[in-house]
């Protein structure tokens, strides 16, 4: 049956800002739209250089008349757009390009097929333009692109007619890195496709458990061929001091972006004639099994027929004959075109079967079966019991809807199947009307399914609501109390930073920092923490000293769990300079207690080591020096994992002998109250005082460890020497606070000394030490505390609720505004039910109502009720501000 055609349409090439599609070239080579060169292209145009040479266009004989147009476009493109680049090329050659287009698809190529004059830039834009090789490519791009979208909504109707298992496409992105997104993507529309259906969960088959891989790489190497192919189609030819820079390159460029379009191509053929074969098989009539095997053998190609036309492509590529490696891709893509409306085409008729035996069939007599029951009235309940999928519902009649507009009698059962065939064939042809269609409406049913309108948070996110909002600002107050009480000084920095800013600093959790898309100019990432971006300031503004802190949000592509987001917020006291030796040391500690006592969770402890400790201890067991921080980030494990686990980690993937593992063993578990364990480090014959690094750490602890006694807060510190803190920039005392309650949520606050992280980023080398506050995890613990002791939190802060019996408007303005101008926080409310007003003050659990109807007014008054005790009285109209201000400040009358 023929293809019906689109009404052609207009290409204009050439405008000013204009750029060539992939569509465009499709739509141009297949004779949907016709070329028109913008004006303003031609004006530029020169016609004082006279042609000097002859010049016969190649278009090899193997090539269809839709490669051929198309590398005709792409040849006119290229010519405009070294004009632009100062290319003289005269109007006559690209108008007669754009002449020849337009005479239509069966008119060859008329004065373009005998030898033109030229001149000698023209000749080098015609012989080194690469348009043969970049106009197949974009009619590639443009095919593979919609194939992808087709062969998914196929697939879904494949599963179905098989009653498939799809438990493959329960797929779900773990957020890691390490997860393939375009199978992810695959088996998420699929799921949207099939959702609510009744018929897929019982055939297991390969065929159908590999559609997400295999149909995500075809989804994924199209969009990379996509990529490269809107970059050949629009770039010009460089005229060089040799003529044109670009020739061979370009065939090898493409070859190396579509020997893998091939490859996916040829797997989604392989896997369509697999469902197509099993579907098929599995019809339950006989006749029309017959019938459609028939069918499918005469029209579809064969497993050997992809295998060979994938060898000659490989063959094309190795002989470096790429055009006709892009012509033999090209040939590919229609094949897999064609199996795939096979696929639809026995998917269909085979959950319509039923329904089309039932019209064909009309008037044959009813079979019985041996117990006498009817088997059509058998037929009828089955297909009344099928359900299909939400999304398949909508494709099935859509196709439904279209088959019925163009089949209007019925035939035999044979012709009737054949025509419906020829139709869908014609139906899946992208130069058809109704393709376009089709494709809208699968993305439609993808995009706009409801699964997907149900809204939700990406995973390791959270919303704060306005009672978990009230404990935030609360918290937030005390910290920068706290914080201020310490003389600090705030400061704000971007979210994302370039990503060179970032890297080499967090040891083995660099893997974890989030990379933003690269947007055609700096390489920038989110923040991983607030401390490097403090550094860099420091560093680019020429600090010297700054103590500052800063409350703001950071990310991290981490696996969530209770407490532990991929979003959340730090709250960061640093101090930059020189300052007298572990002053500034001791001050971070102090504030880390006070933060946490005022905040008022519970329970806590302060573990803390010294990284030069760390660096002697690992020397002293055997440890070579250049594994001292991987062998950091294995220690700094132990507070999730067991002793044995790490020293496998340590022996079996870094290297270690089982004998300086066990060494490592041995000291870790050192830990205990501060001066004690240090009195024990530095007995007499203590390997750490042989020790230069872990020598200096033993006399500034002690130093530190004695100013903390003074405080009076060094009972909140335990010295621990298993604390590593896996981060790269540490170089002295490190630190980290440990909830002891009931709600696990491990570390809730971190910090120590970088002496070195300032100077990476400038001349100077600035001293620095910080603490940071992870309080995500302390609003988890506030929170829970708050439902244990039963308390309910106010969202608001509301003092007053001015209640106005009736509905005047202006009388409640009138009375909240001299609320407000007092500074005193109150809302209003106009109704005609008392009750409403009581029971709002309650829910919103604001202390004090006034109250004010036609009778108060009359008489100059209005009522102040205490909502908790339950008592109201008259207060004067002049006096109502001062009387409310007198009983929220406490005052006896």
């Amino acid at each position: 049956m023929a293809v019906e055609r689109r009404e052609p349409s207009v290409i204009t090439v050439g405008g000013k800002g204009s750029s060539l599609s992939s569509a465009s070239v499709f739509a141009v080579a297949n004779g949907i739209a016709s070329v028109r060169i913008d004006s303003s292209a031609l004006d530029k145009l020169s016609s004082h250089q006279p042609p000097s040479v002859k010049f016969r266009f190649y278009i090899p004989n193997y090539l269809t008349p839709e490669e051929a147009r198309a590398s005709l476009l792409l040849l006119l493109n290229k010519l405009l757009l070294s004009a632009t680049s100062g290319a003289v090329i005269r109007p006559a050659l690209p108008v007669l390009i754009s002449d020849t287009l337009n005479l239509g698809l069966g008119s060859g190529f008329g004065p373009l097929e005998d030898a033109i004059d030229v001149t000698d830039e023209e000749l080098v834009v015609l012989e080194k333009s690469s348009a043969t090789l970049d106009g197949i490519c974009a009619i590639l791009d443009h095919q593979s692109l919609d194939l992808s979208t087709i062969a998914d909504a196929v697939a879904a109707l494949s599963c179905e007619a098989a009653r498939a298992d799809v438990s493959a496409f329960n797929l779900m992105d773990s957020g890691d890195g390490f997860t393939a997104k375009d199978e992810i993507g695959v088996a998420s529309d699929l799921k949207i496709l099939l959702n609510g259906s009744k018929l897929v969960g019982q055939l297991e088959s390969d065929a159908v458990s590999e559609i997400p891989k295999v149909h995500g790489s075809l989804r994924e190497i199209a969009r990379l061929v996509h990529s490269r192919t809107r970059v050949e189609l629009n770039s010009a030819v460089v005229k060089g001091g040799k003529g044109a820079f670009r020739s061979r390159g370009s065939g090898k460029v493409l070859a190396t972006s579509l020997s893998p379009l091939a490859a996916a191509l040829r797997y989604l053929g392989e896997s369509s004639l697999c469902r197509a074969k099993l579907n098929v098989d599995l019809m339950a009539n006989d006749d029309l099994r017959c019938s459609m095997m028939q069918m499918f053998d005469r029209g579809c190609s064969s497993m050997d027929s992809l295998r060979n036309l994938f060898i000659l492509i490989s063959q094309a590529a190795f002989e470096e004959d790429y055009i006709k490696f892009l012509h033999e891709i090209n040939s590919l893509a229609g094949m897999v075109r064609i199996i795939v409306s096979w696929e639809a085409i026995i998917a269909f008729v085979s959950l319509e079967w039923s329904e089309l035996i039932e019209k064909l069939q009309a008037n044959v007599p009813l079979k019985v079966d041996m117990n006498g029951e009817n088997v059509k009235a058998e037929k009828k309940n089955e297909r009344r019991k099928k359900v299909l999928g939400k999304g398949t519902t909508v494709l099935m009649q859509f196709i439904k809807d279209n088959l019925q507009s163009r089949i209007n009698e019925v035939g035999d059962h044979s012709a009737l199947l054949e025509k419906k065939a020829q139709v869908l064939l014609s139906f899946l042809d992208p130069k058809d009307t109704a393709f376009d269609s089709l494709l809208k409406k699968v993305k439609e049913i993808v995009e706009s399914n409801e699964t997907r309108r149900l809204p939700k948070l990406p995973k390791g996110t959270r919303d704060f609501a306005k009672e978990q909002m009230a404990i935030r600002e609360r918290a937030f107050s005390i910290i920068v109390e706290v914080f201020k009480r310490h003389g600090a000084m705030a400061l704000d920095t971007p979210a994302f930073e370039l990503r060179e800013t970032l890297m080499g600093k967090y040891g083995e959790d660099s893997k974890l920092i989030y990379d933003l898309a690269d947007q055609g100019g700096e390489l920038c990432s989110l923040r991983y923490d607030l401390t490097v971006p403090f550094a860099r300031y420091v560093a680019m503004n020429g600090i010297t000293s700054f103590k500052r802190y800063q409350i703001a949000k950071v990310y991290r592509r981490d696996n969530p769990s209770k407490g532990r987001y991929r979003e959340f917020y730090q709250c960061d006291f640093d101090i930059a300079g020189q300052y007298e030796a572990m002053g500034p040391d001791f001050e971070v500690i102090k504030i880390l207690t006070e933060l946490l006592d005022e905040l008022n969770i519970g329970d806590y402890e302060v573990k803390l080591n010294h990284r030069k400790l760390l660096d002697g201890m690992l020397d002293i067991c055997g440890v070579p020096p250049e594994k001292f921080r991987t062998i950091c980030s294995s220690i700094d494990k132990l507070d999730k994992q067991s002793f044995d686990q790490i020293k496998k980690e340590m022996v079996d993937e870094k290297g270690l002998t089982v004998e300086t593992a066990d060494k490592i063993g041995t000291l870790v578990k050192e830990r205990g109250a501060p001066l004690g364990l240090l009195s024990k480090l530095k007995q007499e014959g203590s390997k750490f005082l042989e020790n230069k690094g872990s020598l200096l750490a033993l006399k500034e602890l002690e130093i530190l460890f004695k100013a903390l006694e003074k405080s009076k807060c060094i009972d909140k510190v335990i010295f621990d020497l298993s604390l590593a803190r896996g981060l790269d920039y540490y170089t002295g005392v490190i630190f980290e606070a440990v909830f002891k309650g009931a709600m696990q949520v491990g570390s809730i606050a971190a910090g120590g000394r970088y002496d070195n992280l300032i100077g990476m980023f400038g001349t100077k080398q600035v001293p620095a030490v910080g603490v940071s506050l992870g309080i995500e995890r302390v609003f988890t613990i506030m929170e829970q505390l708050q439902k244990d002791r039963n308390q309910a939190t106010r969202a608001t802060e509301t003092e007053v609720l001015v209640g106005v019996l009736g509905d005047d408007l202006s009388l409640a303005a009138e009375l909240v505004s001299e609320l407000w101008n007092a500074r005193v926080k109150a809302e209003y409310m106009v109704s005609k039910r008392v009750m409403k007003h009581i029971d709002r003050a309650r829910e919103s659990k604001i202390p004090w109502l006034i109250i004010v109807g036609e009778r108060e007014m009359n008489e100059g008054i209005v009522k102040l009720k205490d909502i908790e005790a339950g008592k109201e009285d008259d207060v004067s109209r002049d006096r109502l501000v001062e009387e409310l201000q007198r009983r929220l400040n406490g005052m006896s009358p």
